[in-house]
C-alpha cells in the first residue's frame, strides 16, 4: 500500500517516509506545494498524511479538494493541538488527527487501523487524471473544476479503456470487447450510444471534443 506525505518540514517528512517503509509501505513526499492534489493523483496512494500549515494553501484546502472526488483516508499531523483545529479537520473530512511531537508507535497503530478499516470493505482508491479531469474508477464519477458527472457501468468501461490508452487510437472492436465483458449484448450502435452519452456529459462539464473520432479507425483521448 502507498502513503503520500504532505509535510513542509523536510526532516520530519524524510523520517516519516523512512519509518513507514520499514513497515513495508511505499512512501512518497510532496515536492510541489502549489500542486499537491496533482501529485496525489499521480501517486494514487491508499492514505494521505497531511500537515495543516503548508506553503501557498493549507492542509484544510487540500483536504477539501481531495474530498470532492475521493474518500481516501486522510490523517492530519499538526503541532496545533487545540480543539478548534481538530474539530475543523474532522469537519473537512479527515479520518484522524495526530499532534506533534508524536509517538511513532501511535502513528503506525493509527495508520494500520485506518487502512484495515477502510480497505476491508472498499477495496481501495483509484483515481485517474488527465488535463484536469479526474476519473474515479471505484464510483464511476468524472470531476472537473467543481463539476461532477456520474457514469453508467458501461460508460465507465469505455471511458476507462480510452483514458488508460490516452494518445492512442482504440479501435471500435476493442471497445466492444470491453463492453462484452459486462455480459450484455453489444453491437456497433450500442457502442456509439455509450460514446455519445459520454460526450454529452463531458460537454456539460466544459470539455468539448475530449473524446475524438478517427474515421474508420476508432476513438481517442489525445495525450
Amino acid at each position: 500500500m502507498k502513503i503520500f506525505i504532505v509535510e513542509d518540514d523536510a526532516v520530519i517528512a524524510k523520517k516519516i517516509k523512512e519509518h513507514i517503509e520499514k513497515w513495508g509501505y511505499e512512501g512518497s513526499v510532496v515536492e510541489d506545494f502549489q500542486n499537491v492534489f496533482s501529485e496525489i493523483i499521480a501517486f494514487d496512494p491508499q492514505l494521505v498524511l497531511m500537515d495543516i500549515s503548508l506553503p501557498f494553501f493549507n492542509g484544510y484546502y487540500w483536504c477539501g479538494e481531495i474530498r470532492k472526488v475521493s474518500k481516501i483516508p486522510i490523517i492530519f499531523i499538526s503541532s496545533a493541538s487545540d480543539n478548534l483545529n481538530i474539530v475543523r479537520a474532522v469537519e473537512m473530512g479527515a479520518d484522524d488527527y495526530i499532534t506533534k511531537p508524536f509517538d511513532w508507535e501511535v502513528l503506525m497503530a493509527k495508520i494500520h487501523a485506518i487502512l484495515r478499516r477502510t480497505y476491508d470493505f472498499s477495496g481501495g482508491s483509484n483515481l485517474m487524471e488527465h488535463q484536469g479531469l479526474i476519473f474515479n474508477v471505484n464510483n464511476f464519477t468524472l470531476s472537473f473544476e467543481g463539476k461532477t458527472e456520474e457514469l453508467t457501468k458501461n460508460e465507465a468501461k469505455v471511458f476507462q479503456k480510452l483514458i488508460e490508452n490516452r494518445g492512442k487510437i482504440i479501435k471500435r472492436e476493442k471497445l466492444m470487447m470491453t463492453l462484452w465483458e459486462s455480459d450484455s449484448f453489444v453491437d456497433d450502435s450500442a457502442l456509439y450510444t455509450n460514446v455519445n452519452r459520454l460526450r454529452r456529459k463531458l460537454d456539460q462539464m466544459g470539455l468539448e471534443n475530449f473524446i475524438k473520432t478517427k474515421k474508420g479507425e476508432g476513438y481517442i483521448i489525445e495525450g
